[in-house]
């Protein structure tokens, strides 16, 4: 079943995200994954099959991994749990939703590169710096890093996001609290990277969203899914060069080889595309996972 939007007619929708579609519980939230997918911050008009499912359950299952060190939103993912009226759309909600604890996240996106690609391989080629970060000289695309990079950006409700540097961060939200988000995406980053290649899978870079509960920062949104991160196949990896994508950047290299202009809305995704960009959503999740996403 494709989903294109949710609509529960005894709910409050709260917010309707690019993907995401969010009911206001009153103390929590319920964020319902659709099968859109946005590029280029357009919601593209072709509907992926199983993406929503594939970005719920690959989020669920990195935030309860790494529950106990790492605090997350997350209250349930089982619709059985859940209150009136949701119980009675089980049918559709069950796979693409979870119920979470109403918080405020920061205005940054938190993202942390382990190979050089992407918008700060572009970076890294026009001045050396990645995020006002200095890099050592000569790297070539898609290289690793000596060290994992910290580099935010801005979270712009509409149009880009912008990269800012961390003492801006410092300077948005204070000194300790800034140290707390980078030292738990750097480490939460190493950790879910070791487990991928052990998997044989390279978690290159990946965004996060956080949010504060006193001091503590608690991970919000989701995580190490193909949408919010790079993975790359270890086999056949080769420094100097672009990469095999197991994530969404196959759709923006389709697009970007396409004729369309980036500043208009954007035609629908040819079927060969659509059924592509399904099969590398559930075959990131099975090997990640070793389970079927069930769609």
């Amino acid at each position: 079943m494709l989903v294109s939007k949710i609509e529960i007619p005894e709910a409050k929708l709260f917010r309707r995200g690019k993907v995401r579609d969010v009911f206001d519980l009153g103390e929590n939230l319920l964020l319902v994954s659709t099968d859109r997918l946005s590029a280029f911050d357009y919601v593209l008009p072709s509907l992926i099959p199983c993406k929503g499912t594939v970005l719920n359950s690959l989020a669920l299952f990195w935030f309860n991994r790494f529950s106990r060190e790492f605090p997350n939103h997350v209250v349930t993912g089982d619709v059985d749990l859940y209150p009136a009226p949701f119980r009675d759309h089980k049918d559709l909600l069950r796979g693409r939703s979870v119920l979470v604890r109403k918080l405020k996240p920061l205005p940054f996106e938190i993202i942390v590169r382990g190979y050089i690609s992407g918008s700060g391989w572009n970076s890294y080629r026009e001045n050396g710096t990645i995020s006002g970060i200095s890099v050592p000289p000569g790297m070539t695309e898609s290289e690793a890093f000596p060290q994992p990079l910290f580099t935010p950006t801005t979270k712009a409700d509409e149009g880009h996001d912008e990269p800012t540097t961390y003492e801006a961060l410092v300077e948005a939200i204070g000194a300790k609290r800034a140290s707390r988000i980078r030292e738990t995406a750097l480490e939460l980053y190493r950790q879910a990277r070791v487990y991928a290649e052990g998997k044989g899978i390279i978690l290159a870079d990946t965004k996060f969203e956080m949010a504060f509960d006193g001091d503590e920062p608690i991970l919000v949104d989701e995580i190490f899914t193909p949408d919010s991160s790079r993975f790359w196949k270890r086999d056949g990896y080769k420094a100097g060069r672009g990469q095999e994508s197991l994530d969404k950047q196959y759709v923006r290299n389709y697009l970007l080889s396409s004729s369309w202009d980036r500043k208009s809305p954007p035609p629908p995704l040819p079927d060969s595309v659509v059924k592509e960009t399904s099969r590398i959503y559930q075959s990131i999740f099975q090997t990640l996972t070793g389970s079927d996403p069930g769609c």
